[in-house]
């Protein structure tokens, strides 16, 4: 019997010592070449880039995962314990293998052998993040050794509570969500530190098969594996059965983001996105985890995208109906047949529909929905054809003349008539996507921060940025630049310039250049503000020829309009190529006193751990980093911007560019009733229209014109197709603000004088006007008139230019 024990005790040891030498075999074994697992202690995982508007609501988000990290200090103590009773209870106890998870594991799986149920796991927490970050998802057992293995180095190497952030941050959880935050924002729209104890367990439910625990596709499937984590949090005395039970009854219901809580501006954020990839390349930018607080006015903004839709929108009604979206074949179903068709870009608020019948009142439709609607005659009326040229035919008189059955159009559900008179339920008017296209944008002049920006009519039918991309001739918009460059030569607004025939030899085998004015008549001697005022081709011309194209050159490039303009007397006319965003910061300049800006997108940009990296406004201040006030004066931030020109030049310019809108190209945007600036500019056959102009703090630049160069129609200028965008534009941004005046600087003078002559005003003169002079410039009895004879040569005039 002695002799049979020690027999038994010898063969346990030699099974023991066989056992562990073969464990330490597989350990070697296995070991070597595994993944170096101290990258962790530096491991940064992707993290989401998102971009803020001005006032903090989401904009974009750019990301290969969606993941917002959150360091594990911030972690709520409910989603910590939530995710250790679904995952791994022991994970504070075991170093890095749970031995009796294993032990436990396997003799459940034994019993449930033959059955249906899935076999259960015993992976431990460390083991998730070997798997997730160091292996492969390959299912083998020699995989689950180099993970057992790995899983023993980790806990060795680094702190639970490290291990945990990474897990917690690494994790997918379904819908595209890496890590707890990203999920906690993506199934129900709340950070983590909101959650309840049944949306952390639901979110601790899915790491196993996000998919098949989806709560929208799956719903019993959720809510029981939900329920099943929070008997586990009870039984592990992380909750109380009162938190248990109602945690249970309540309902699992997924809540989208807040459409309050996103921004709609796809220009801007495609602007923005370009700059960052520039500045942090494609990882930077989509792995970085930059928090970005851009310079959008989400109001401004919505009102940029409204306001250059309608003005597209009233543009192509004047020139036409060019047909209908489709035509759907004779004898088809129609539900079937409209279903069918690829879907519409730019359609918008609007709604695709079928007509199913014409008579003398109207048409007939069927709509997607499968619901019918009607088009009264009168919301057709503008629907006459289109004829090349933007030219239109003949005055609609039945339906007929537009629409036919079968005809696939976009329509617009109204309530009533232009005359207020209601419609009955259901009638819709006929709607036509433009097809020509423009931009607007708004920005601090103060700054340079852009405040909007609409670079077409429909982001989702191109993605092509009218406002920064599009090269395109200024035309007249250009001439104040022109004027500058003069009124710093000594020049004043009631110089008198000659308005006569000019003509220029661009030298042999070219024709003569003979610019002209948009009426094709000749004023005379006139004063530089009506020059402005009237968009006077001629006397722009002289006025270059005389100060030099040296000189206009010269403020081009110092307003930042063009990098390099050719000194050719054309471009004295806008014949040099440039782009709203430029156009519209170089105005900025002028209401400003002068004083350089530089167009920004971006207020400031954090990395992943919130320190700042850039900011846009670069001055020392450190008196306003204060948290509190304590009697200390107030901070004065230096202003170091360099100046374009002088206050006093900048003043007489926005003085005259207001004329322009009293009594000039520009009275259209009079009826806004504001102190308002600005300038029409339209180039040769107008094909192009800008409106540029502001208020006190607000510069706005609109241009109008087609993607491929064509003319916009013979009676359309930049004061028929931008100005009244413009218009509307300011009229909505500056409801409810006081009126501003335009800031006078020191130094100027505010003389009585003729409006046309240009001379002090005398009893008896009707047409007196207000002119802004700098000391000793006020005009004397007689002026000199300018007439650009003589004056250095400005070169071979090139180039189209501007006419109006």
């Amino acid at each position: 019997m002695k002799r049979a024990i020690i027999s038994i005790v010898g063969l346990l040891f030699i099974l023991g010592v066989a056992g562990a030498g073969g464990v330490l075999f597989i350990f070697h074994e296995f070991g070597r070449g595994l993944p170096d697992y101290h990258q962790l202690a530096d491991y940064e995982p992707p993290v989401m880039t998102r971009v803020y508007a001005g006032d903090g609501r989401l904009l974009a988000e750019y990301a290969v995962e969606r993941r917002v990290f959150v360091p594990i200090r911030a972690m709520p103590k409910r989603v910590i314990n939530a995710f250790l009773s679904a995952e791994d209870k022991n994970f504070y106890a075991h170093p890095g293998i749970d031995v009796f998870g294993v032990v436990r594991a396997a003799v459940t799986n034994f019993r449930n052998m033959g059955s249906d149920r899935r076999p259960v796991g015993a992976s431990t927490i460390t083991q998730q993040v070997a798997k997730n970050f160091l292996l492969t998802n390959e299912v083998s057992w020699e995989r689950k050794v180099k993970e057992a293995i790995l899983a023993f180095r980790i806990e060795r190497a680094f702190s639970k509570q490290r291990i945990l952030e990474l897990y917690l941050n690494e994790i997918y959880l379904g819908s595209g969500s890496y890590g707890v935050a990203a999920a906690a924002l993506n199934y129900f729209n709340k950070s983590l530190d909101q959650l309840s104890i049944a949306e952390a367990a639901y979110l601790a439910a899915t790491p196993k098969a996000p998919n098949n625990y989806h709560p929208t596709r799956h719903p019993a499937a959720a809510r029981a594996r939900r329920d099943w984590v929070i008997s586990r949090m009870l039984e592990d005395g992380a909750i109380t059965e009162d938190e248990a039970m109602h945690a249970r009854s309540e309902p699992l219901i997924v809540r989208p983001r807040a459409d309050t809580e996103l921004v709609t501006a796809e220009f801007f954020a495609e602007e923005v996105r370009r700059d960052l990839a520039k500045r942090y390349g494609e990882d930077g930018l989509y792995k970085g985890g930059l928090a970005v607080r851009t310079t959008l006015d989400s109001r401004l903004q919505d009102l940029a995208d409204t306001m250059l839709r309608e003005g597209l929108e009233a543009y192509d009604r004047r020139h036409g109906w060019r047909g209908p979206l489709a035509r759907l074949p004779a004898g088809a179903d129609w539900r079937t047949a409209l279903a069918g068709l690829p879907p519409v870009a730019g359609l918008g608020r609007w709604e695709r529909a079928v007509v199913l019948g014409v008579d003398e009142a109207g048409a007939d439709l069927g709509l997607a929905d499968g619901s019918s609607g009607h088009i009264p005659l009168a919301e057709m009326k503008w629907a006459r054809p289109w004829k090349e040229g933007q030219h239109i035919g003949p005055s609609v008189r039945r339906p007929a003349d537009v629409l036919a059955v079968g005809d696939v159009v976009a329509a617009e559900a109204v309530l009533a008539n232009s005359e207020g008179k209601a419609y009955p339920a259901a009638t819709y008017a006929l709607r036509q996507i433009p097809d020509v296209e423009g931009g607007l944008v708004a920005l601090d002049p103060h700054t340079g921060r852009v405040l909007a920006m609409s670079g077409g009519y429909a982001y989702a039918e191109s993605q092509y940025n009218r406002a920064t991309q599009a090269l395109r001739q200024p035309g007249s918009a250009f001439k104040p630049f022109v004027y500058l460059a003069a009124l710093d030569a000594g020049y004043t607004p009631s110089t008198l310039i000659l308005d006569a025939p000019f003509v220029i030899d661009q030298g042999p085998g070219l024709p003569k250049w003979r610019p002209a004015n948009y009426s094709q008549e000749f004023y005379g001697p006139s004063t530089m503000r009506l020059g402005i005022e009237k968009s006077r081709n001629l006397m722009t011309v002289r006025l270059a020829q005389t100060i030099g194209m040296d000189k206009v050159k010269e403020y081009a490039e110092r307003f930042g309009v063009v990098d390099n303009l050719q000194p050719q007397i054309a471009m004295a006319l806008g014949a040099g190529e440039t782009t709203l965003l430029r156009m519209t910061s170089a105005y900025a300049m002028i209401v400003n006193g002068g004083k350089r800006v530089i167009p920004t997108l971006i207020d400031r940009i954090q990395d992943r751990n919130g320190q700042t990296v850039y900011r846009h406004d670069g001055r020392e201040c450190p008196g306003c980093r204060a948290t509190f006030w304590t009697q200390q004066p107030m901070p004065e931030v230096p202003d170091n911007r360099p100046s374009v020109t002088s206050e006093a030049t900048a003043y007489q310019m926005v003085s005259m560019l207001q004329g322009v809108v009293e009594r000039g190209t520009g009275r259209i945007v009079r009826e806004v009733g504001r102190p308002l600036a600005g300038k029409t500019g339209t180039t040769n056959d107008s094909n192009d229209a800008w409106f540029m102009g502001f208020s006190p703090d607000l510069a706005v630049g609109v241009y109008i014109g087609f993607d491929q160069p064509k003319s916009l129609g013979d009676r359309e200028q930049g004061s028929s197709a931008a100005a009244p965008i413009f218009r509307d534009f300011m009229a909505e941004a500056l409801k409810g603000q006081p009126a501003v005046p335009f800031r006078i600087p020191p130094g100027i003078r505010l003389v009585r004088v003729e409006a046309s002559s240009g001379q002090l005003a005398q009893p008896g003169d009707r047409n007196v006007i207000l002119e802004a002079f700098k000391p000793d410039s006020q005009p004397a009895s007689r002026s000199d008139v300018v007439d650009g004879v003589g004056a250095s040569d400005g070169g071979p005039a090139t180039g189209t230019g501007g006419l109006y």
